[in-house]
Order: structure tokens, then C-alpha cells, then sequence
């Protein structure tokens, strides 16, 4: 009897000791931090990986550790339909992407990314901000629980949109007739084709080949993967026209969110902030670097007056607005700005 009360006794201090050493050392996974699971597209090495990293390292940090976002890059958890529909369920928190996925949840959406509307990145911002387009944002996140945290015209994307060409574009006459590669979305499609453009739909994997084959002539891309696809090996003209201002969203469970501490609400939102003013910065020396290398290769670069191209498109729309193809509205908040 005594043998035994000696081995109760032992294993009831170690278990008391134990307990102690958890509670004087919380791991990551103590019951007060709070944890979030972030998807991305990006490798963890491109500079929009690197820009969500250093959101995730700046939550840690200023919510001293009662929060932790843990990114999932590269698409470890799915494709983009499986990541909404886990975002909305409330599975994974934060997927950072093109604000245009939600038009699926309201498609007025869709012309927040319609080419040559906006003048500038600021006449872009202005318009991401009025009331107009915070009421669609608005309506998603009551209607489908997915809210965007913070702004998206503060993430450069991009950082901004070229064309790659194998000749040189720089009027309007100069693009009629050019085999343009797009990607399928009906505005895009139409825009390019009222230029004047021979507007061709293929897969974005396709177009090296098929500019190589004389398929197409050119294709529109982000500034950042030019260098990376090696189309100006293809093509060697490599064109600023600002086609669309790019942001991202932070698209962000929104029955979670409210219920985060008023605290952590605000450090996910300077979070966010900084994060943002990082991408500007690496984005831009990123694409500097980039049409430097190109030079060197024989690539030829040089910025568009898309003036022209920004007049006929309005017309366009203007004529769209008449035949109720595009909603009064938004042209008069983007004029009016």
C-alpha cells in the first residue's frame, strides 16, 4: 500500500510540474493566440509572396504574438473556385487576389478592372473608394461573407500593364489588324476589338509558342512576368499602355473578422497597410531591374500616349450605357471624379 501512495503521489508532482512549465512557457498554439490561415497564388520568393510574408510577420508582431497568419503559398490548398468557397465556410481567413473574383457575387464588379477608363492609378483609387463601389464590396460581404480588408489600391500589382509586341505600337493605326492575345472576358475582348485589334483567345501557358508561330502578334501582361515568360524573346517590343490600374484584395471572412477583438481588428489593418507600402516598393525596383535585363537582351521599352485609346474606349462604354449594356452609374462616378 505504501509502494503505491509513493507512485501516486510521484506521478500527481510531475503532472502539477508539468502543468506549471505549459503555463510559464505558452507555445504557438496556446488557447489565446488567435490563428488565421492565409491562401495565396504566389511562390514564397516572387515579390507578392514576399509582400504577404511580411503581413503575416507584421500581425505577430504587433498583436505581440495573440495572433498568427499562416500562409499558404503557392496554392497548397486549392484552386480558386475550392479557396472562395473554403474562404466563405470560414476554413482558411484571407485569400489576397484580384478584387474582380467577386463579381461572381455582383457583377457590376466587373468594371472595376475595364481597360482605359481610368486616367491614372489615382483616378482608379478615387473611384475604388466612392460610394458607388463600396456599396457592391458592401453587398458581397453581408450577402456572401466575404469582406475586403482594408484597400485594394493600396497592393500594386503589376506593378503595371505592358504590351508585347513584335512590332512597334504607338498610335492607334499602328494596332489595327495586330494579332492580340487576350484572356476570356467579354469586356477585355471588346475593347481590344473596337481598337482595332485582331483579338485571338488562348491560354496564358500558350503564348510563348504561339507568338513564336506567328499565331499572335502580341499579348497584354502584367510588367512583373514579362521577363519571367520570356516573351520578349518572342517579342521584342515591350510597351507601357496602362491597359487597367492593378490593386489586390484581401479578401476576408467577414463573420470573423467582427468577431476579432477591436484590438486585432486594427492590428490586422495596419498590418495590411505597411504590407502594402512594402509591395510598392519592391514591385517597382522589382520591374525596373527587369526592363533592365531585357535591354540587355534586345528588348526595346517605351511608354504609350493612351490618350486616343482611352477617348474611343469611352465612346464605347457611352454607347453601351445607351443600350443599358452598362449601368448609367458608372460612368458618371468615373467622370465625376
Amino acid at each position: 500500500m505504501k509502494v503505491k501512495s509513493y507512485f501516486s503521489t510521484l506521478i500527481f508532482s510531475l503532472l502539477a510540474v508539468s502543468l506549471i512549465m505549459v503555463a510559464a512557457n505558452p507555445g504557438p498554439c496556446d488557447a489565446k493566440t488567435v490563428v488565421w490561415k492565409m491562401s495565396t497564388k504566389m511562390p514564397p520568393t516572387s515579390p507578392e509572396g514576399k509582400a504577404f510574408q511580411k503581413f503575416a510577420d507584421l500581425v505577430k508582431e504587433k498583436s505581440q504574438g495573440a495572433m498568427e497568419i499562416k500562409v499558404f503559398p503557392a496554392e497548397q490548398l486549392g484552386k480558386d473556385e475550392a479557396i472562395m468557397e473554403q474562404l466563405q465556410a470560414g476554413v482558411i481567413q484571407i485569400y489576397p487576389e484580384g478584387e474582380g473574383y467577386l463579381q461572381k457575387y455582383k457583377d457590376e464588379i466587373k468594371y472595376v478592372n475595364a481597360p482605359f477608363i481610368f486616367r491614372d492609378r489615382d483616378h482608379y483609387a478615387r473611384f475604388m473608394e466612392s460610394d458607388l463601389v463600396k456599396g457592391w464590396f458592401d453587398k458581397v460581404a453581408e450577402d456572401h461573407n466575404i469582406m475586403i480588408l482594408g484597400k485594394v489600391t493600396d497592393f500594386v500589382r503589376g506593378p503595371y500593364r505592358v504590351m508585347v509586341s513584335q512590332k512597334p505600337v504607338r498610335t492607334l493605326e499602328d494596332l489595327q489588324g495586330l494579332k492580340l492575345r487576350l484572356h476570356p472576358d467579354d469586356i477585355h475582348i471588346a475593347v481590344w476589338k473596337n481598337l482595332g485589334a485582331n483579338v485571338m483567345v488562348l491560354p496564358w501557358t500558350e503564348i510563348y509558342e504561339a507568338l513564336g508561330r506567328g499565331i499572335v502578334q502580341a499579348c497584354n501582361s502584367p510588367m512583373a512576368l514579362v521577363e519571367s515568360m520570356k516573351f520578349y524573346e518572342q517579342a521584342k517590343y515591350v510597351i507601357r499602355h496602362n491597359e487597367f490600374p492593378q490593386g489586390l484584395g484581401f479578401m476576408t471572412n467577414y463573420k470573423q473578422f467582427n468577431e476579432l477583438t477591436p484590438e486585432l481588428q486594427k492590428v490586422l489593418l495596419e498590418a495590411h497597410k505597411e504590407a502594402c507600402d512594402y509591395s510598392a516598393d519592391i514591385m517597382y525596383k522589382a520591374a525596373d531591374a527587369s526592363i533592365e535585363r531585357m535591354k540587355k537582351q534586345g528588348a526595346e521599352y517605351y511608354e504609350l500616349d493612351t490618350a486616343p485609346f482611352i477617348k474611343k474606349t469611352m465612346e464605347l462604354y457611352r454607347q453601351w450605357e445607351k443600350e443599358g449594356k452598362m449601368p448609367k452609374e458608372v460612368l458618371d462616378v468615373v467622370s465625376s471624379l
